[in-house]
């Protein structure tokens, strides 16, 4: 996953959740700032893409291709496996600062 723009749109949440407390924000994004969705949609993809191939590779091995290396394909399911566990730990923060704003008295 990208981890620069896990920071970016978790300094859009601090900021978000600044303005609504009535503090200002020190790490607020720029006027044209990155766009939430894109970027988890792309980290969404990114993810979903690891895990396809990971797949895939599995399924050659079975198949009994011998092109397929046995260390790699255990490395790609490691990584498929490893990105899908940060991508719902990022879910689980997401939500809970969503909460988390949503709990807050205006």
């Amino acid at each position: 996953m990208d981890t620069q723009g896990i920071e970016q749109v978790l300094n859009i949440l601090r900021g978000t959740a600044a303005q609504a407390s009535g503090k200002t924000a020190a790490t607020a994004p720029p006027a044209g700032g990155v766009d939430f969705a894109e970027v988890l949609k792309n980290s969404i993809d990114k993810v979903s893409a690891t895990q396809e191939e990971a797949s895939r590779m599995a399924e050659k091995l079975a198949a009994g291709d011998t092109s397929q290396n046995l260390h790699e394909v255990m490395i790609a399911l490691q990584t498929a496996s490893i990105s899908f566990q940060e991508m719902v730990q990022v879910r689980n923060k997401l939500v809970t600062a969503y909460q988390d704003m949503m709990n807050m008295q205006v």
